[in-house]
């Protein structure tokens, strides 16, 4: 039998603070409330989301995967619904996009703040995750 050219994995242990991971959650509500207040930064928020999305769904701690799922729902459910009104707009119709920006307002304000709250009052705690990595000699 010939010898194994295989090297030893090494596992390690990191830890994950529960700081980092309510900040992570709090991040996504957070680009919510700062877009609706500052409208011009709607389309750079629209592309960052979508990476703030991918890193933290599927993140180790499940509840920052979870509230980062309820915000992004709620960001492109209401985005959706103003690019569709959007087409039956007039040319001149600027009080027609104060009013959609308006009903934007009324539903991602007050549901992103009972979210941060909801996170901020949630029960955080460190946890330790395993990496792999291999002893290359």
């Amino acid at each position: 039998m010939e010898p194994s050219n295989q090297q030893p994995i090494i596992k390690s242990a990191q830890m994950l603070t529960a700081r980092s991971c309510r900040f992570a959650a709090y991040l996504f509500n957070i680009g919510n409330i700062i877009t609706v207040l500052i409208p011009p930064l709607g389309m750079l928020w629209i592309a960052v989301s979508m990476v703030i999305y991918a890193l933290n769904r599927h993140h180790p701690n499940e509840k920052v995967g979870h509230y980062t799922q309820i915000a992004a729902y709620r960001l492109y459910g209401v985005t959706g619904t103003i690019v569709a009104a959007a087409i039956f707009i007039p040319s001149h119709g600027i009080n027609y996009y104060l009013v959609l920006w308006a009903l934007a307002a009324l539903i991602i304000l007050p549901l992103s703040l009972r979210d941060l709250y909801r996170i901020r009052k949630d029960d955080w705690c460190d946890m330790e995750i395993e990496a792999e990595a291999q002893d290359y000699e």
